[in-house]
């Protein structure tokens, strides 16, 4: 071997571990960086010279694995945030404030008034009692559609920041692939973009295609378009109030639909779809449970015709407001207490500017004579017949909406219970979810960690090789210098 091939050899390998070194610099820096994945500086030879390839720790399968978990954990974590505010509607059980409670207390009083049907004071209980049940109801269903303007507002945040990380996606994949096609080095950009790609996941499930030239096409996890080439756009129209009859909108990507009924490739996880379950599904399927509790309260104390000509039933005790459908969402908001059988109240019903009475509840009457129990009145003040029969059928089995998934029939103390019950076990399912799906996620995570992070016991390892290599390139050259010397001093 000739001084110049040695010489050049020699000085091609330190330079190579000079480059070494200095990737093994910056995996040092990027050590503590969640979202900097390891650099390989891979040594290939070409014509007796040595050249460095900085290449990237990957590993597709894993990243998929940690992107899927981490869509699931947080379509869990928004319904269990939801579900913690909805379960406030039930309150402390200690606290009886309930709806369950207050059908159990009102069912407690309307016994001991129905004992002393002339007593006032117990007369007075009662109605305290309706005004308790009734608000409670009426408050729930305040809190109930908070909770889904709360939600919409969410979805609409959520959008935003989908938009977002699309926009600098489109960036940082455009330098990827202007940079691979250059040969230079992009394992910084291809770190940038698989961050973008772990925070987009949060809000909505990705599924990440690579295609030739390091570029990357992503799609929900229901197969619509979110980046191909360029960044596909985003739509939510957020609602600015919301009561039980309205419905929430729909968010399209690209023009397709995909939350809410009708949508044609539904997500399926993210952020975004749990706040849409919870707006469209939970939020409103509690509703209609509530709403289902309210005219069971209405009907158990209706007033029914007692001159047999088929007169229709009649709000009694509980009523709601003239221009109300209770057919329709929203009754439990609505249901109040009739001001003919409250002495503090001015009726505006059909016996305009009269006060209301507690014998109303006894006898009845409230809808005039022909639902009159108690014909004598005030002077039969012990009838307890009417009183008696309220207190049975509210223990009694009703008819309610098998399509609410509790059976055809319950009494009132029982159906309030059930809709207790079905929110606090959907509370539970969704909190021991986000425990399962954290837990999987941080597998997923060490999983992927382990194969992409630095390990800096590794790197001061092969740091000190990579000295030892540079330090016998350094010697070689320096013998070649004394040679080359020697030489020139004996032709000279």
């Amino acid at each position: 071997m000739s001084l110049s091939v040695a010489y050049n050899t020699a000085r091609s390998s330190l330079q190579a571990s000079q480059s070494q070194m200095a990737v093994v610099s910056r995996n040092t820096s990027g050590a503590s960086d969640p979202s900097y994945s390891r650099k390989i500086a891979a040594l290939t030879t070409t014509g007796g010279y040595a050249r460095i390839t900085v290449l990237r720790a990957s590993d597709q399968a894993l990243l998929a694995k940690m992107l899927e978990t981490t869509s699931d954990a947080a379509t869990q974590k928004a319904l269990l945030t939801g579900l913690q505010k909805l379960s406030q509607t039930i309150g402390d059980p200690e606290l009886d404030q309930s709806p369950a409670a207050r059908i159990g207390a009102l069912s407690s009083a309307l016994q001991q008034y129905a004992n002393a049907p002339d007593n006032t004071a117990l007369a007075r209980g009662f109605v305290n009692a309706a005004y308790n049940l009734a608000e409670s109801l009426n408050q729930a269903t305040v809190a109930i559609q908070a909770i889904r303007l709360e939600a919409d507002g969410g979805m609409a945040g959520s959008v935003t920041r989908i938009n977002d990380l699309l926009q600098k996606f489109e960036k940082a994949n455009n330098q990827v692939m202007s940079g691979s096609a250059l040969g230079a080095d992009v394992s910084d950009a291809m770190d940038i973009r698989d961050s973008l790609i772990a925070q987009l996941s949060e809000e909505i499930g990705v599924a990440v295609v690579p295609r030739a030239g390091n570029d990357i096409a992503l799609y929900t996890d229901s197969g619509v378009p979110l980046f191909d080439r360029t960044a596909r756009k985003v739509e939510f129209a957020p609602k600015t109030s919301y009561d039980a009859s309205v419905t929430g909108g729909h968010v399209l990507i690209d023009g397709v639909q995909v939350t809410g009924t009708g949508a044609t490739m539904p997500l399926n996880s993210g952020n975004l779809v749990g706040l849409a379950r919870l707006r469209d599904d939970v939020a409103v399927t509690y509703q209609a449970q509530l709403d289902e509790l309210a005219r069971s309260v209405i009907a158990t104390f209706a007033e029914k015709d007692q001159t047999g000509g088929g007169l229709p039933d009649m709000p009694g005790v509980f009523t709601y407001p003239a221009a109300t459908d209770p057919s329709k969402p929203g009754l439990a908001g609505k249901i109040k207490v009739n001001e003919a059988v409250d002495p503090d109240k001015i009726r505006t019903d059909i016996i305009p500017n009269e006060r209301g009475k507690y014998e109303n509840i006894r006898d009845g009457g409230i809808n005039g004579l022909g639902y009159t129990y108690n014909l004598d009145g005030n002077a039969d003040a012990a009838f307890s017949k009417r009183l008696y029969a309220l207190a049975e059928a509210m223990v009694a089995q009703r008819d309610i909406d098998p399509a609410l998934g509790f059976g055809e029939t319950a009494s009132l103390q029982g159906f309030a219970s059930l809709t207790g019950s079905w929110l606090e076990a959907s509370r539970q399912s969704a909190s021991q979810s986000v425990d399962y799906q954290t837990t999987l996620l941080g597998h997923a995570s060490e999983a992927l960690s382990n194969a992409t992070d630095v390990n800096m016991d590794d790197e001061t390892a092969l740091m000190l090789q990579l000295e030892k290599s540079y330090s016998a390139s350094a010697k070689l050259l320096s013998v070649i210098d004394q040679m080359l010397k020697t030489l020139l001093s004996v032709v000279g």
